[in-house]
């Protein structure tokens, strides 16, 4: 059996790392990616020096949306799994750049599954959202709450992408498995990010923005457990739920090949305290701008990771000192700081 693994959005800071860790793990890596502008493209070009230093990597450049190149990666190579992280990341963004959403996130996730569908692929595992629970204030979120009430277009687009991902588990067998990331951080992280905007911020000297005025929780998740949860995941094929019933559905699984899980620390964080963990990891305090909340953003998240602890025996668990300590110290090594 091959032992190859397709891995989209291969540039970002989940993929990357994903990537890395299955080189490492013996696997051969197809990474895809456009290289898109969203964020500073030298922080991709550099996470993919990285990846292409590792001879069981090959990079292929192209836009998830893009039927044909797509077609042609699944033509080319019998996958053992496919990884589909590549998306339209950000919140605020979706706020002005919606099209954007359509084509990576709707029209993107579907050549995906059009490839997994027509290849025979064993198991697609995807990339959720936290931003899913939208307006739900029930926490910690579960897996088994409904989540009918997006307050983002990029949440809506991601909710789209678990309802496309069960349709085919349905109508043609594919066993495939969301995974609804919260809040993750870590060395390599995205510049749009909170950890990476505040260390960039405090090291040159200017305030912070911080919305809500601080009173708001996140469940920040550290990338290396990001990930071994992921490759834990992907060889979890999920079969059809014995116990679901149509009567009174569960919505985290189904009588198709279908599974949801959170992946959270499950241990939420005053925002005001991480950046404490911060200004004591940097030596230096910060100037803190506070604003009101900002359009499309939820006050708290927390993850209920019962169902992935069940599943594969794994919940995440790096400290926010730790996971920030080794940002903090890739940061400084990266920018020469």
């Amino acid at each position: 059996m091959s032992r190859t693994i397709l891995v989209t959005g291969a540039a970002g800071f989940i993929g990357f790392h994903t990537c890395l860790q299955l080189l490492h793990a013996g696997f051969s890596v197809v990474g895809l990616d456009n290289l898109n502008d969203y964020y500073d493209v030298r922080l991709k070009e550099a996470r993919l020096k990285e990846l292409e230093k590792q001879p069981a990597f090959r990079f292929v450049r192209s836009a998830l949306e893009d039927r044909s190149a797509i077609e042609k990666v699944f033509a080319q190579v019998s996958f053992h799994r496919v990884i589909h992280l590549g998306a339209q990341a950000g919140v605020r963004y979706s706020l002005t750049n919606p099209y954007s959403y359509i084509d990576s996130n709707l029209q993107g996730t579907m050549t995906i599954l059009e490839g997994c569908r027509h290849h025979g692929i064993e198991h697609l595992v995807y990339a959720s959202s936290s931003s899913v629970y939208g307006k739900n204030v029930r926490q910690p979120f579960s897996v088994d709450d409904s989540v009918d009430h997006p307050i983002s277009l990029y949440a809506a687009t991601k909710k789209a992408n678990e309802l496309m991902a069960h349709t085919y588990s349905h109508l043609y067998r594919l066993p495939t498995t969301g995974l609804r990331f919260f809040t993750v951080y870590g060395p390599w992280g995205r510049p749009d990010m909170a950890l990476y905007k505040f260390t960039d911020a405090i090291f040159q000297g200017r305030p912070i923005d911080v919305y809500n005025h601080g009173k708001m929780c996140r469940d920040f998740t550290y990338i290396d457990d990001i990930v071994t949860a992921i490759v834990r995941v992907m060889d979890c094929i999920p079969t059809p739920d014995p116990t679901w019933s149509p009567e009174s559905p569960t919505p985290g699984s189904s009588d198709a090949p279908y599974r949801v899980y959170n992946i959270g620390n499950h241990q939420p964080t005053e925002l005001l305290r991480f950046i404490e963990v911060l200004e004591d990891a940097i030596g230096k305090k910060a100037v803190m701008n506070l604003l009101p909340m900002q359009p499309g953003d939820v006050p708290s998240t927390f993850a209920d990771v019962e169902a992935l602890q069940q599943a594969v025996g794994f919940a995440p668990s790096t400290p926010i000192e730790e996971g920030i300590r080794r940002f903090v110290a890739w940061y400084r090594e990266y920018h020469r700081v």
